[in-house]
């Protein structure tokens, strides 16, 4: 990290780590109603806690002159509010989560299933950010405009993929109902809608991204500084440009894992490290900030290549599984 940025960026980390337990009460409880058949409640309240983040950014920032901690504090706010949202939901729609006596004795085979599906997705998830703190630390040595710009763009670009982060954790879930249930055909059905509907959102956002991408930094970065917005805007058109391939990582990721094969999850995720790695390590030295633009839809790409073929192998397996009778816990756990 360059020094001149050095202290803010470790405000920043506090302020975020310290936040963790807000994260954590928000995709719980997000996980939660959407397993009880809701994925649309979800999605509103994140929806509402990402233009909640934007509009804090924008007060943070430019408002109250917070500086960095500003985009921090946002965040953390935003995910609590929604976290919020869910616990409230919860209590007053599904009376079913009231325990009941001696429900709240600890189960030992239930724990061996949330390890068995939570530890895998977890190692994904951190594989696939040990990629992209890589990457970030290739960046960060090319200097302070164009770590600014990164990061503006990437907080845009985060906003517009909320949608498709959306899309996929529903997936999940509806592929994990429906195998529980033997319903192949419907998992098939599925996969195949949210990927049309990702792709033609991602292309909605591209063409935005096309005629207002100059503006939109500009919610985060004074206007005067137009060598930073310029940077912002060439990283949001190389990053928007591929939403198409991110669709598949989200939705057909985040399928495999709900039909049971959290390996193959895990899998793509290495896929992405090494891919974000090896622009961090050798792109961004020779091709500077163009790199640093396709390190993410690089990522995507080398993902797809792997998650396509395995999500066809899964659903094979899968096949000749139910073909010979067995239920899908026999098959988890067997």
């Amino acid at each position: 990290t360059p020094d001149e940025i050095l202290d803010e960026a470790y405000i920043y980390i506090i302020i975020v780590f310290a936040g963790i337990p807000v994260m954590y009460l928000y995709n719980l409880t997000a996980s939660i109603i959407r397993a009880l058949g809701d994925s649309k409640t979800p999605l509103y309240f994140l929806i509402v806690a990402a233009l909640l983040n934007i509009v804090l950014d924008i007060v943070s920032i430019q408002v109250m002159g917070l500086g960095v901690a500003g985009p921090a504090y946002a965040t953390v706010i935003s995910q609590l509010v929604s976290g919020i949202l869910c616990v409230v939901f919860m209590v007053k729609r599904f009376y079913i989560l009231k325990p009941e006596a001696g429900e709240a004795k600890i189960s030992m085979r239930h724990i061996k299933v949330l390890l068995s599906m939570g530890v895998p997705m977890g190692l994904q998830y951190s594989i696939t950010a040990i990629g992209s703190v890589i990457l970030q630390a290739a960046v960060n040595g090319l200097g302070a405009v164009t770590v600014a710009a990164v990061t503006a763009g990437s907080k845009i670009s985060s906003f517009c993929v909320a949608v498709t982060d959306a899309l996929g954790a529903t997936m999940a879930t509806y592929c994990g109902q429906n195998v529980g249930a033997g319903k192949l055909d419907r998992v098939r059905k599925g996969v195949k809608v949210a990927t049309i509907i990702g792709i033609i959102y991602s292309v909605i956002v591209f063409v935005f991204i096309i005629f207002i991408g100059g503006e939109l930094p500009k919610l985060f970065i004074d206007a005067s500084k137009t060598d930073v917005i310029e940077k912002a805007r060439i990283f949001l058109l190389w990053n928007s440009g591929f939403y198409f391939a991110l669709i598949f990582v989200n939705v057909w990721r985040n399928s495999i894992q709900g039909m049971g094969f959290p390996m193959f999850a895990i899998l793509s995720g290495v896929c992405e490290m090494f891919a974000r790695g090896i622009v961090g390590f050798a792109g961004v030295k020779y091709f500077g900030f163009v790199a640093a633009c396709m390190g993410s839809p690089l990522a995507w790409v080398i993902a797809d290549i792997f998650l396509i073929p395995g999500f066809l192998y899964c659903l094979k397996k899968l096949g000749k599984i139910f073909g010979e009778k067995q239920t899908r816990e026999e098959f988890q756990y067997e």
